[in-house]
């Protein structure tokens, strides 16, 4: 059993909440910043719950008006949709699936219109809320939540989530009151693009915990689950014309467990799920390095024509697609429009990173004719910022996972191409990699970026992050986290947590709202809550978590 300061046996996880077929694994939000020790226990006083600011959420919120009684939600609580939106509706249940375990009420969804209660409304009438954004007004009768599309409906559904007290996230009921207090929020994200991503390659992780992972995300007003499925380790997607990519590159991972891949149902239940929650999944098929497991697979694809074995460890740049081939290029078609066929999002990533063992001539042709089969099955180009030192197409994204210690040359390289026309999306390996220690006493993770910190994966700008590359190329923020040591939800959990929701306000708030001071009190506040989750979180001692009582074993 790992130590991560209090046991995971004293954290027990929330069960599944049902939503018709819909796994509800909900996860953190923000708890109430005048809750005491004794509040957190089951058979709390409801004296001790007071309504929580308006502002005292993650990502904090683009504009806040408190003022005005606040709204409590009760037995008598309906959750009031636009009959015209099955859209709503399903958010609307949604929501109700997450309060009711916890408040013991009925909380029925109906399309009948009222003043009183929690509503749900769809309106084209502020254009400035865009797809995502939203206002949530509360007051003595009703909380009202308003967005332009279905997304901000869902956004704003997390933020009143976070209104709530910690244990509205629980899993069986507790006392309340379930206060929300008096005021208005207008919100809107400040980037387009705002991700997490989980290596399910060095280590295979099932469905569920897949949706688990998702839950969490989309909690932080996330929109992009970014999913990587290949790799030296293992091959996790099936694809039909090369069948053994799965059976056989599938059937290890690092440290040689049986690993596992995804049937295509599989795989399209994640994508729906995720959809569900209003997130794009990107799938990524690395290339040309990162390859064994396709390799590994199928002798042809070497360049010599002998297989290598399968490979559980955790080297990097020492495999790599045959450039001279012909059946390289069926290969890489093949797979990019099997895997097109069954993503309805906009991009495929086609990795590109720690191509140690490809020249540059052919880490260029194989870029080149990759590019090409994913324009060619209608899907926008997505790489690692290697792909600058090829020549990325017109429209492509680069993810850059550099950090300090990135040379000048490289840097310069992203620059350019930024510059140039490329889309770029952030994720400094020493800020946002999720999986690098916290410090030298952490036991999961590893440190080839250095140890980050809390503040230090906070603390920082992604408009001025890369010198010289134009405010405009960066579509946003993606949090990977890697799975080298990482073997099962409880692992993801402490790596992730509390790190992923300081990327989501990143991506998410204004930059004027920026300021560590304060957003460690909101993060702080967020303790309880992962707590009522099962969440066993890294207690930074940057950050001043509330004093939580011992939960029994």
């Amino acid at each position: 059993m790992r130590l991560h300061t209090v046991r995971r046996s004293a954290l027990p996880r929330a069960l599944p909440r049902l939503l018709g077929s819909l796994l509800l694994v909900t996860a953190a939000g923000v708890s109430s910043a005048c809750a005491t020790p004794a509040a957190s226990a089951a058979g709390s006083t409801p004296a001790a719950w007071a309504p929580r600011p308006l502002g005292q959420v993650v990502p904090a919120p683009a504009s806040v008006r408190p003022g005005g009684s606040p709204y409590s939600v009760t037995d008598a609580t309906r959750i009031r949709v636009d009959a015209s939106s099955g859209e709503a509706r399903k958010i609307g249940d949604y929501l109700a699936g997450v309060l009711r375990p916890s408040t013991g009420y009925a909380l029925p969804v109906t399309t009948k219109d009222g003043a009183d209660g929690i509503r749900l409304r769809l309106s084209t009438r502020d254009s400035k809320l865009g797809a995502e954004g939203y206002t949530l007004t509360s007051v003595h009768g009703s909380v009202t939540i308003t967005a332009r599309k279905p997304a901000g409906l869902f956004h704003g559904v997390q933020t009143l989530r976070q209104l709530l007290p910690a244990e509205v996230e629980s899993d069986s009921v507790r006392k309340g009151p379930w206060r929300v207090s008096g005021g208005s929020v207008t919100d809107t994200p400040r980037y387009a693009y705002r991700g997490a991503m989980l290596d399910v390659s060095r280590h295979f992780f099932s469905v569920d915990e897949v949706k688990r992972y998702i839950d969490q995300v989309a909690l932080y007003k996330m929109n992009t689950f970014h999913i990587h499925l290949s790799d030296d380790q293992g091959w996790r997607i099936a694809v039909d014309s090369w069948p053994k990519l799965a059976t056989y590159g599938g059937s290890t991972e690092v440290g040689g467990g049986p690993g596992g891949y995804y049937t295509k149902a599989q795989y399209k239940e994640i994508v729906r799920y995720a959809a569900s929650r209003y997130l794009e999944v990107v799938p990524e098929i690395d290339m040309p390095g990162h390859t064994n497991a396709a390799l590994a697979s199928y002798a042809e694809l070497n360049c010599d024509g002998v297989a290598p074995p399968l490979y559980t460890g955790t080297k990097v740049g020492f495999s790599s697609l045959c450039a001279a081939k012909d059946v390289t290029y069926d290969f890489i078609d093949d797979v990019l429009g099997e895997v097109a066929a069954l993503t309805p999002g906009r991009y495929l990533h086609i990795g590109g990173d720690e191509a140690h063992s490809t020249s540059h001539e052919d880490y260029v042709k194989v870029m080149e004719r990759a590019q090409a089969a994913v324009g060619k099955y209608g899907k926008t180009v997505m790489g690692w910022h290697q792909l600058t030192g090829a020549s990325p197409v017109k429209g492509a994204v680069a993810q850059y996972w550099g950090y300090d210690a990135t040379g000048a040359a490289e840097r310069q390289q992203v620059v350019d191409a930024a510059k140039n026309g490329t889309k770029l999306v952030l994720s400094p390996a020493d800020r946002v990699y999720l999986d690098m220690k916290y410090n030298e006493q952490t036991e999961l993770g590893l440190k080839w970026a250095g140890l980050v910190e809390v503040q230090r994966s906070y603390d920082w700008d992604p408009a001025t992050y890369l010198t010289g590359a134009p405010e405009s190329a960066v579509l946003g923020v993606e949090a990977p986290i890697w799975s080298e040591t990482l073997t099962d939800s409880d692992d993801i959990d402490v790596m992730a947590f509390p790190r992923l929701p300081g990327a989501a306000e990143l991506g998410w708030s204004p930059a004027a709202t920026h300021d560590w001071d304060t957003y460690k009190v909101r993060l702080a506040a967020l303790g309880p809550r992962f707590s009522a989750q099962g969440i066993d979180y890294y207690r930074s001692p940057q950050v001043p978590w509330p004093a939580e009582p011992a939960l029994s074993e």
